[in-house]
């Protein structure tokens, strides 16, 4: 009866997380701190004399950053999620172990946008005073297109997906219940780096596009739970790397052409 419970109660609860992350992220998008979650504003010279420390200013992007793994990635967690739910089913601490499982899967999902936001920091910095980088920005979101679809491609995309796609196997290999909590929080840590290793690429996307950019981040999780979590998902990677490259192309073309006739 408890398993049955925790299954019915499981999906409402981080659905309603879920929501209620992307309803911070519209809220945020909407005042007057917005530019705190674009790391492309946050680097431009017109924000340097803001007074804001550069610490702080980070500590908000990812923060956003948080909130946009939340919103976007904890509905792919499921199957997972329920399995764990099955194996803990019978301890009393069953909803902290969840609560410790979920927390390691962000923490992995919060360290990468720090550090994507780190190198994307110090690109900037390597770049600063170039004319040449703020008036052909298309080159950035071109090459992320193209790194993108270009990843759809590799196998180390296919052996991260192989384990986010078998569950039960995943979580049994690593659950012995010695030390409940901590391999909890192990297991959130191990699937957030499958997860980070299948969806990195696309997640990249989110620095061209911006984290206020809702319709892109509903378009980008729809995708990457089809990828991980359907049976047909396995499908879907080549054409939508197919898609990225000729999209990063017809940035590309668009650009050049003119200079070059």
């Amino acid at each position: 009866m408890a398993h049955s419970t925790g299954r019915r109660v499981l999906v409402p609860v981080l659905l309603a997380m879920s929501g209620i992350a992307w309803a911070a992220l519209a809220l945020w998008h909407a005042s007057p701190y917005a530019h705190f979650m674009h790391a492309e504003a946050l680097a431009a010279p017109g924000l340097a004399c803001e007074p804001v420390p550069a610490s702080l200013r980070a500590g908000f992007y990812v923060a956003g950053w948080v909130l946009m793994t939340i919103a976007m990635m904890l509905p792919t967690t499921l199957p997972l999620v329920a399995v764990f739910v099955r194996l803990t089913g019978a301890r009393p601490e069953r909803t902290s172990l969840l609560a410790w499982l979920l927390a390691g899967y962000v923490a992995v999902w919060a360290g990468f946008g720090f550090a994507a936001y780190a190198v994307h920091g110090a690109i900037h910095a390597w770049t600063e005073g170039s004319g040449w980088v703020w008036t052909h920005g298309w080159v950035i979101g071109a090459t992320t297109l193209a790194i993108a679809g270009a990843f759809q491609f590799s196998r180390l995309k296919e052996r991260c997906l192989d384990e986010c796609r078998s569950p039960m196997a995943f979580a049994v290999s690593r659950w012995r219940g010695a030390r409940p909590r901590r391999e909890a929080f192990r297991l959130g840590i191990d699937h957030g780096a499958y997860c980070v290793g299948c969806c990195w690429a696309l997640m990249l996307l989110m620095f061209t596009v911006g984290l206020g950019s809702i319709g892109w981040m509903i378009a980008l999780g729809v995708v990457m739970a089809v990828e991980k979590n359907l049976p047909w998902g396995r499908r879907l990677s080549r054409p939508l790397g197919i898609a990225l490259l000729a999209g990063g192309a017809a940035i590309a073309v668009s650009q050049l052409a003119p200079a070059l006739s």
